[in-house]
């Protein structure tokens, strides 16, 4: 397919020189994303500021030609496929931290900016953004904002929904709008920013968006349980949660993936039947009776050791089985399946029991870890030949329909994007997907805004 010669003649204007490009090259850059799913652009567009997105959605609209906004493409769900061609939309070169202001605890910045780069400008101030994706070196704020991305934190801090107070963007129509407030109170009208963070921009741009920042703690301490299966690690994480001092950090690693961990991280990597990893914020005097307090509620059935970090070094230690999972994944399998459910923290016991069953019943390896404070857990499926993969498929949709009869839901953080469309009638009524399709129809009338995704 091929851009209206008109339409391309119209652009110029707004995107002189490299800008705006249909070389072959960068369209096969701008093709795929981390979902390893792929589709050819017709173009792919770099603006810089507001009005040339404005400019941009409009003659698109004009031609009905597909709009695609990209981040850098870390997203797992397809959710920056082009699928049905278009212009693809990267925000990369509006990476711009418009200002930080420390007063009012905000910052103003460009979708582009990496969420890294956003934590290590706020530093000086005492400040940080919550949101922490495990991608966070290499993830923007624009992307992070599309799907919630969250990441560990979110268990006390919250994801970019409670950490975002206002968003400017630009609709379908071609219409830009500012949305939120710079104040954190509101209560002038409906939150639509709320609604378009984690919308995958299928119903506006964001062009900028005004950050909510969080004092960050002068104290960390780092604590490491095992367990002797994952039932017992999965109540513990329960009764973590239902004490008074939250955690900043509650991870769940199965046995599964201690063991690919250690075979690819070396013997740092304890033998277990099931790993949390946990931390605790705050000032340092509050930190040893926070230490005891969430120590006490790791102790019970099934636990083997918990120890708690005294040093940098032994906090570096202590997380390597984490590190090393990914890369681990991918010597097994190259094809795996990534998906991030969540369920009510009290259901996890039944959710971890649910998985092991089904990868047994379907003869797929399944390896789970995740955020198990909020009741995400990232549970990956490794098929290794074409036999295997069409079973994980249909393990796949085992794993979804158990998430749903425990009231959970399809995604925590990654977002659905192109591979969970069609499992959306699971997790939500026909009226709901009808108010959504409403919703999407009044920001974008001819459907040009990342067609094909999210909605079924």
């Amino acid at each position: 397919m091929k851009l209206p010669d008109a339409l391309l003649s119209a652009l110029r204007p707004h995107f002189p020189s490299e800008s705006l490009t249909t070389e072959m090259g960068e369209r096969l850059s701008y093709a795929y994303d981390n979902s390893r799913r792929n589709a050819l652009p017709d173009a792919v567009a770099f603006p810089t500021t507001h009005e040339q997105v404005e400019a941009l959605v409009q003659l698109c609209r004009e031609h009905r030609v597909p709009v695609i906004g990209r981040g850098r493409g870390t997203n797992t769900t397809g959710a920056t496929v082009p699928v049905d061609g278009g212009v693809v939309v990267s925000f990369e070169r509006m990476n711009r931290i418009v200002r930080i202001d420390p007063d009012n605890r905000l910052a103003v910045v460009e979708p582009g900016v990496l969420n890294g780069d956003l934590q290590q400008a706020l530093k000086p101030h005492g400040f940080f953004w919550p949101p922490d994706p495990t991608s966070s070196p290499w993830c923007s704020i624009g992307g992070n904002l599309a799907c919630n991305s969250a990441g560990p934190r979110t268990v006390k801090y919250g994801s970019p929904r409670e950490n975002t107070l206002g968003l400017r963007a630009v609709a379908g129509t071609g219409q830009g709008f500012r949305c939120g407030t710079y104040t954190s109170k509101g209560a002038t009208g409906y939150d639509l920013t709320r609604l378009l963070i984690g919308s995958e921009g299928t119903l506006a741009l964001i062009t900028e968006a005004t950050l909510k920042l969080t004092p960050k703690p002068s104290g960390l301490r780092t604590m490491r349980a095992t367990y002797s299966d994952v039932s017992a690690a999965a109540r513990a994480v329960a009764r973590i949660m239902a004490q008074p001092v939250t955690p900043c950090a509650l991870e769940f690693i199965d046995d599964v993936a201690l063991k690919l961990a250690r075979d690819h991280g070396g013997d740092s990597v304890p033998v277990a039947g099931a790993m949390l990893m946990i931390e605790v914020d705050g000032e340092p005097d509050t930190l040893p009776s926070a230490v005891e307090a969430v120590s006490r509620a790791a102790r019970g059935d099934g636990l083997e050791e918990l120890r708690v970090a005294e040093t940098a070094e032994e906090t570096q230690a202590l997380w390597s089985a984490r590190k090393a999972l990914s890369p681990a994944q991918r010597t097994i399998s190259p094809n795996k399946i990534n998906e991030d459910v969540v369920v009510p923290v009290s259901r996890l016991p039944e959710l971890v029991d649910g998985i092991k069953r089904l990868s047994k019943k379907h003869d797929v390896l399944i390896v789970s870890f995740g955020h198990a404070g909020n009741g995400n857990l990232h549970v990956n499926l490794l098929p290794r030949d074409e036999a295997e993969r069409e079973r994980a498929h249909a393990c796949l949709a085992d794993v979804f329909a158990l998430v749903i009869a425990l009231n959970g839901t399809l995604s925590g953080e990654h977002g659905i994007g192109l591979v969970k469309r069609e499992f959306m009638p699971l997790a939500l009524q026909p009226t709901t997907l009808h108010l959504m399709r409403s919703v999407k129809a009044a920001f974008d009338p001819d459907g040009i805004l990342n067609p094909g995704k999210l909605l079924p």
